[in-house]
């Protein structure tokens, strides 16, 4: 099985330092099922393309291990696809071979390892134990274009179809151990199955690799659920930690503090003023498609409905119980045939690209912005204003400022304790008017509720215009 990454970062062989591995040097390494070879087909400073050449033994497997049954010589033991398809071999190769690249060291060039290289993963032959879909849905909410070629089941026989082997390949600008630390979770996940006994200690292995990208995954349930050879046990461990060792029930536990806010923000009748003003935006924009991203509970998904204007409405959160209260609140079962076709539920993050979402007139982002980790925000603006790329974004946040005019809260505090953070209107308008400038748009501001002489107002409106003679960066 062969694994290819090559850059063409400058100088190109700098790449060697991230991986340590020497572009001047064949090395081959023993691993417990057979051995990897590690080399450079291509390096030069344009250019430099690492291989992963792996030889997996299927005697050396089986020989004092017994088969299905206990049975020693069971067929499909020693003739099978294992040696030569990407599968949990190469993960544990990658492991073993790049631990300390995957880890983010380098001592040579440490201002590299967080440095987005433009990167070409080809995996030549790697079973897809779902289909092109499945590719699209692990790889492309992290950013990555997706190409595949579908091998035939058998070449002489073209009319058995297409088989579920493909040759892969992933392209994006992203730091080297991003790359790595996908590939070692996905590779196992696309072909469904692993080589070895799946017990408590996977768990941490995915969590090691996984916890800086998968918690806001799209299919986070379905890629532990693979990863983890479908035992729930450990998939509902692996989700919870992901969600946080201290907080088994996040989302009860974020509707409780959402409705903390709204005792706060009550006397002021703040959320019905923001509500009535996002979708006074809306229709001022003459959408008629429209993104409610992080729609939550649906506060606002039942306004849009109310409007005929807007023919398709698509209400996307993190939170699947967040959908499912949506639901019940809008009684999508209920609907009339025509008002049901017009929405959409759909479970999804707003950090990562999805396909799902390209296309839309408009896009509301009401009270989610400061839920995000700003490590994060790089991703949320090129998920939205580069890949989904709505021609009007019309985004609220509070105003920090504002916060002394409530007595409830003490001094410095934010109004909901999952913010990450609160702006104030200095710090929204240097934001949206960098990304506006990054991406193609104009903005705009407007405030929602009294606009206090002082502390200007409670909330924060942004009305992102996409510039359509500008093209965004992709």
């Amino acid at each position: 099985m062969l694994l290819e990454i090559e850059t063409t970062y400058a100088p190109a062989t700098d790449i060697g330092y991230l991986l340590h591995k020497n572009p001047a040097r064949l090395q081959t390494f023993d691993l417990s099922f057979g051995r990897a070879h590690v080399y450079y087909p291509v390096a030069d400073a344009e250019r430099c393309r690492v291989a992963v050449l792996l030889e997996v033994d299927p005697i050396g497997l089986v020989r004092n291990r017994r088969g299905p049954s206990g049975n020693r010589r069971s067929l499909d033991q020693y003739v099978n696809d294992r040696p030569y398809v990407a599968s949990s071999f190469m993960s544990v190769a990658l492991n073993a071979l790049f631990s300390t690249a995957m880890n983010g060291r380098s001592k040579e060039r440490p201002e590299l390892v967080e440095t987005p290289l433009p990167l070409r993963a080809t995996l030549s032959v790697v079973p897809v134990r779902g289909g092109v879909d499945l590719l699209e849905r692990l790889f492309a909410p992290l950013g990555y274009e997706v190409a595949a070629t579908a091998h035939p089941l058998d070449e002489q026989f073209p009319e058995w179809g297409p088989g579920h082997y493909h040759t892969v390949t992933l392209a994006q600008t992203i730091p080297l151990r991003h790359l790595l630390r996908h590939l070692y979770v996905l590779i196992p996940v696309l072909d469904n199955d692993k080589h070895y006994w799946v017990g408590p200690d996977e768990v941490d292995k995915l969590l090691a690799r996984g916890r800086d990208w998968l918690g806001d995954h799209p299919a986070r349930e379905q890629i532990a659920d693979r990863y983890l050879k479908y035992r729930r046990r450990l998939t509902r461990d692996a989700l919870a930690r992901l969600a946080g060792d201290d907080d088994p029930d996040p989302d009860a536990t974020g509707a409780q503090r959402d409705h903390e806010e709204e005792r706060i923000e009550r006397p002021l009748r703040l959320n019905t003023q923001r509500m009535g003003a996002v979708l006074a935006a809306l229709k001022a924009s003459g959408a008629r498609s429209v993104l409610d991203l992080g729609c939550g509970e649906g506060n606002l998904l039942r306004d849009l409905l109310g409007a005929r204007q807007f023919t398709r409405i698509v209400g996307v959160d993190v939170s699947h119980r967040a959908l499912e209260r949506a639901a019940a609140r809008l009684k999508l079962d209920r609907l009339p045939e025509k008002q049901r076709q017009r929405i959409t539920l759909r479970q999804g993050a707003l950090t990562y690209r999805d396909a799902g979402l390209a296309g839309f007139d408009a896009a509301a982002v009401v009270e989610v912005i400061e839920h995000l980790d700003p490590p994060r925000l790089p991703a949320f603006e090129r998920a939205l204003f580069a890949f989904a790329r709505p021609g009007t974004v019309v985004l609220t946040t509070p105003n920090r400022a504002y916060n002394v005019r409530w007595d409830s809260l003490p001094g410095g505090a934010l109004r909901h304790r999952d913010h990450r953070f609160e702006w104030t209107r200095a710090e929204f308008r240097g934001w949206a008017e960098r990304t506006a400038g990054a991406f193609g748009y104009a903005v705009r501001f407007l405030p929602i509720g009294d606009d206090d002489p002082e502390v200007g107002p409670p909330t924060q409106m942004a009305i992102f215009e996409r510039n359509d003679a500008e093209d965004a960066p992709r």
